[in-house]
């Protein structure tokens, strides 16, 4: 777990730039609350709202991220509104927040900005609760809200905008389907019925705290697309907050919110979050949780029982997810995953199919973009598989089988990107046997794509020798080859562990 936050690759330190820019954007907040004369729950009300907009905001363009930053008042206010509103009531409050959740998973198919908009409008009414906020409150919560929007859009739109200067990247869409045969569908109605079981489970273990187990079952259905993927968040939060709880113990609860040192962790625990979001989900929620008692503790109420509680709270909401994904529309991580792994087998046909072309001298022809699409899709493919690659799998024929999978499917990468590399070469020129190539990776994609389709290969066509075009060849014969073993472990055979080694 420390190798994957520490040693993982952090092309263009984009990690590291999202974390200080983070720190940077939510502090401006936090701080122009403070000087405009806010309470505490308001500031505290501002550093999430910009956490939120920094974090959940991921739309492909600068534009659109602007667009999305907008909106997210259009969704928060209301929900501020209503949980405050039924602060008193709590059958209908339940209701509410059950209703949000639904509506907020559901959200998803309408892609980065649907999925934005449900999450905020969920934390709005998730802060309610946790501040304990009541209408009153409700015109000193906008400003703040406003507030922290406007200093985060500041920052990340104006001061620091480094996506500026890189390409747009590629997001992949999710699969098409309609009703109960969406994903999103399926998930909304598990993720209501797991936040169901939880908040009942959660009021009985505390009549005041129990919309921690609530957010648990929020955060693990966050960017899961199957049973199998919802099942290993789940373990990885629980594991995260036993982890925080236990930091937090020694940490939070001895500064009883003393207020330099704490503002300089919560700044550590935002960095923290962003830093590691990328690559271990159990580091992303020790620091979430550490935060979380650190704020309890400037609030006053910070003591060992809570933290207890908090870790209750999040168990039960783990089962309520545990029970949801196997009894409720379950979604199976085999469909899930070979959905994936046929798109990125796709993908890269696309990918050499544009080199080709570009070596073939047609200018218009950019492989970057497909290669930035692959990448993409095989991070998919990763957080689908990693249920069958687990150490806890007791599946060991699935697991060699997935981890089989994976190193193909890297091999495919590694070689699509270093073709790509030599189309981008202005020098290189054509050499015939490319085209050939190209259809054999075809062919093998539709043999892996659609089984019942015989996969019968050609010769390449004679041609010219050139350096270049020789490489190329190198790199599509090696793409060819793995496409064509890849097909044994999605069928359940064997094939020896060297076969990723192409």
């Amino acid at each position: 777990m420390l190798k994957r936050v520490f040693v993982a690759p952090d092309p263009g330190r984009m990690r590291l730039r999202s974390g200080l820019r983070a720190v940077l954007g939510i502090g401006l907040a936090v701080t122009l609350s403070g000087l405009v004369g806010h309470s505490l729950v308001a500031a505290i009300t501002a550093g999430l709202a910009a956490l939120l907009a920094l974090f959940t905001v991921a739309d492909s363009t600068v534009r659109k991220q602007a667009v999305t930053t907008a909106l997210l008042p259009v969704v928060g206010f209301p929900v501020l509104a209503l949980a405050t509103s039924l602060h008193d009531h709590s059958l209908l409050r339940d209701g509410a927040f059950l209703a949000v959740v639904g509506a907020g998973v559901y959200a998803r198919k309408w892609g980065p900005r649907g999925h934005a908009l449900g999450i905020f409008a969920f934390m709005a009414f998730f802060m309610t609760q946790f501040l304990h906020a009541v209408p009153a409150q409700l015109p000193e919560l906008y400003a703040a809200v406003a507030l922290a929007l406007l200093a985060s859009s500041t920052v990340r739109f104006g001061f620091w905008c480094y996506e500026r200067r890189l390409p747009p990247p590629v997001l992949p869409v999710a699969a098409p389907g309609r009703g109960l045969s969406r994903v999103t569908t399926r998930q909304a109605v598990q993720a209501t019925a797991a936040s169901a079981f939880a908040l009942a489970m959660g009021q009985f273990l505390s009549e005041d705290r129990w919309y921690w187990a609530v957010g648990t079952v929020w955060w693990i259905f966050v960017n899961t697309a199957s049973r199998g993927e919802t099942l290993v968040r789940g373990f990885r939060r629980v594991a995260g907050t036993l982890t925080g709880i236990a930091i937090g113990l020694i940490v939070a609860v001895e500064l009883d919110g003393a207020p330099v040192p704490t503002a300089i962790l919560v700044a550590v625990c935002v960095f923290g979050i962003f830093y590691t979001a990328a690559v271990s989900y159990t580091w992303m929620m020790l620091a979430v949780t550490l935060m979380a008692g650190l704020l309890y503790g400037l609030l006053g109420v910070l003591d060992h029982g809570l933290l207890v509680l908090r870790l209750a709270e999040t168990t039960a909401g783990a089962a309520g997810v545990v029970l949801a994904v196997l009894l409720v529309l379950p979604v199976t991580t085999h469909s899930t995953t070979n959905a994936w792994i046929h798109r990125a087998a796709q993908c890269v046909h696309t990918c050499t199919a544009e080199a080709a072309a570009r070596l073939a001298g047609r200018t218009d022809a950019d492989p970057a973009r497909s290669v930035a699409e692959l990448e993409l899709l095989l991070g998919r493919v990763r957080l689908s598989l990693a249920p069958l690659v687990h150490p806890l799998s007791p599946l060991r024929g699935r697991k060699a089988r997935a981890r089989q999978v994976l190193a193909l499917l890297d091999d495919c990468v590694r070689e699509v990107r270093a073709l790509a590399k030599i189309a981008a070469d202005q020098e290189a020129s054509h050499d015939a046997r490319l085209t050939a190539a190209c259809w054999r990776v075809e062919r093998a994609v539709e043999s892996l794509v659609n089984p019942e389709h015989v996969h019968t290969g050609t010769e390449a066509a004679p041609g010219a020798e050139h350096a270049a075009g020789a490489t190329a060849l190198g790199h599509l014969h090696a793409i060819e080859h793995a496409l064509a073993q890849l097909a044994a472990p999605l069928s359940g055979q064997a094939r020896p562990s060297s076969a990723g080694n192409c």
